[in-house]
């Protein structure tokens, strides 16, 4: 009976509760928010200690949370920096698998990952092997440049190295509509690219010198990994094309093809375990635990991929691009 009293109490007060404009949001709330490790495979025998963390990234490589139908979600960014500060301080820790299945995302987002990265072997000083799934493409290629070792699935999709810079105007449309817009700015430059006027050719001229200089860094960020490949050789591979897993081995894009179980026997072998457990980070329902996890929804530069666009491109500005978007 008192159970049904506190139920019809808390009825009157939601109902109370809900006027014009007001409502209830329920949901729940977890008691420990921060990253947990589940054992997904172990080896027979007792006191295995080492373990094999295979390390997930996949989808739009955003510095900003995921909209979601119920919300926002995770940042991908901070995510990844927190997983990475989980691997950091395990002291049984022998090597990372990091699983790769991503188009690519935005240019900071990506570097801010393979900056990480980097940062992780330099620090905790155990072997990264990077392995592309259906899509190691643009930025996601970019991150596995920052691993030891880079493989692909013979049916990967990799490469897509370049920069795009996504660009709309409607002026045309509102000229015929008789719209007319004018912006006061403080300098010619201020409404450079605005989707309210044409590109003219200095615009075009700007925003090609900016895509010029992060397709150079990028093109730094695989010569210093894939040292073998000729720089004139690298320039003709960095065109923008896709390739199979297959025809990058070939290249020298990636090291070898398999499997994620025969990454996981290499990562035991290279780490110096004969007995390992294989373990993953998850969070119950979701929490922001670094400075990149808060990060505005509206990120300033993207990397793409061959995905539902219009999730993507924001076309009240220009947004520079490692992604592979297809052509269409």
């Amino acid at each position: 009976m008192k159970t049904q009293i506190i139920i019809a109490v808390a009825a009157l007060a939601v109902l109370a509760g809900c006027g014009e404009n007001t409502g209830w949001v329920l949901k729940p709330i977890p008691l420990k928010e921060e990253l947990a490790e589940t054992v997904v495979a172990k080896d027979e025998g007792l006191f295995v200690s080492d373990k094999i963390l295979v390390l997930d990234v996949d989808g739009i490589l955003l510095n900003q949370q995921e909209n979601l139908l119920f919300g926002l979600g995770e940042n991908p960014v901070g995510l990844f920096v927190e997983k990475l500060d989980k691997a950091k301080e395990d002291t049984n820790l022998r090597a990372v698998v990091l699983r790769i299945n991503s188009p690519g995302g935005g240019v900071t987002a990506s570097d801010i990952m393979y900056s990480k990265l980097v940062e992780f072997r330099r620090t905790k000083k155990v072997p990264v092997i990077a392995v592309l799934e259906d899509v190691g493409a643009s930025g996601a290629y970019y991150l596995a440049c920052g691993a030891d070792q880079i493989y692909a699935h013979p049916t990967s999709v990799v490469g897509s190295i370049g920069v795009l810079v996504q660009t709309v105007s409607f002026a045309g449309t509102m000229d015929k509509l008789g719209i007319d817009a004018k912006a006061v700015t403080s300098g010619p430059r201020k409404d450079l690219a605005s989707p309210l006027k044409p590109l003219d050719a200095e615009d075009l001229a700007i925003l090609q010198n900016m895509v010029d200089e992060y397709y150079k860094r990028f093109l730094d960020v695989v010569a210093r990994a894939r040292p073998k490949i000729p720089a004139d050789d690298l320039k003709k591979l960095a065109d923008g094309r896709v390739f199979t897993g297959e025809q990058a081995k070939a290249n020298g894009l990636v090291d070898e093809l398999g499997y994620l179980d025969d990454i996981i026997v290499l990562a035991k072998k290279v780490g110096g375990s004969e007995r390992a457990k294989v373990v993953m980070y998850h969070r119950p329902w979701g929490a922001k635990a670094t400075a990149y996890s808060q990060m505005p929804s509206a990120p300033a530069q993207i990397n793409l991929l061959n995905v539902t666009v219009p999730n993507v491109i924001d076309f009240s500005r220009p947004q520079f691009l490692y992604l592979w978007t297809g052509r269409r």
